[in-house]
């Protein structure tokens, strides 16, 4: 599981311990991929939960992890950059850099397990995307760029699963209060003197389609990862289910 020392993969990765997965954790800076480690091992006792570090940014690192990996049963795919930067500012080190993250990383991660996952005739993908893959901002269009293509990935991949019993889907997550955006609205709130809870109310307030009225908590993507990752959701392939909170306001 990519991009899994905090937030959304954190808490996915807790959520497949509970229910007896063995799990592969993944971070770049090794100290804090072990702390996560030893937290999960303390907060699901008796489990199977091991990390590699490595930075997806770099191909070198992303070539070690793979060779340190076995057959791989159920890969999910977290790992992702965000930040707000009017357009004129990103350079084309930086796009490259996203699209490294964000979308190669999936094609890296999926070209060493899905070949065998279709072999044994099981497996299953699964790609935490953004609401912002399908309505971009436009003070994060590289985001939202890049979590398009991670979607456009997804549905390419699970064609290729065709009559086996691999599928390959992706989450559409909405405003979700992970570990990196408490530090960005707390670092916010110090700035303009105001507390944190109330800038966290306004930020959500001031989406006018949130039908949730909240920020989503990282378990509530969690429980959408358990589901897909299950044999029950064996008929659910190539596609991207919402836990938006409802700020999408399409019909699909």
């Amino acid at each position: 599981m990519s991009g899994s020392t905090q937030g959304i993969g954190y808490a996915i990765a807790r959520a497949l311990l509970r229910e007896g997965v063995s799990v592969v954790i993944n971070g770049r800076d090794a100290d804090r991929l072990e702390i996560a480690v030893r937290k999960l091992e303390a907060e699901v006792p008796g489990t199977a939960v091991s990390g590699l570090a490595a930075d997806f940014g770099d191909p070198t690192q992303v070539e070690a992890l793979l060779s340190s990996l076995g057959r791989v049963d159920i890969l999910v795919n977290n790992v992702g950059l965000f930040e707000v930067a009017p357009f004129g500012s990103i350079d084309d080190d930086d796009w490259r850099r996203y699209f490294d993250v964000n979308v190669m990383s999936g094609v890296r991660l999926a070209r060493h397990a899905l070949p065998a996952m279709i072999d044994a005739g099981w497996g299953r993908i699964i790609f935490i995307g953004s609401e912002s893959g399908v309505n971009v901002p436009a003070e994060m269009t590289h985001y939202g760029v890049t979590k398009a293509g991670m979607l456009a990935l997804g549905n390419g991949l699970a064609k290729l699963t065709r009559g086996t019993g691999v599928t390959v889907n992706s989450i559409l997550g909405g405003p979700t209060y992970s570990d990196g955006v408490e530090r960005a609205v707390t670092q916010m709130a110090r700035g303009q003197g105001v507390d944190a809870s109330e800038l966290k109310a306004a930020i959500i307030g001031s989406n006018r389609t949130s039908l949730l009225e909240r920020f989503i908590e990282p378990h509530e993507i969690a429980s959408l990862a358990v589901y897909l990752a299950s044999p029950v959701s064996s008929a659910t392939n190539g596609a991207a289910l919402r836990a938006d909170g409802g700020v999408l306001t399409s019909v699909l």
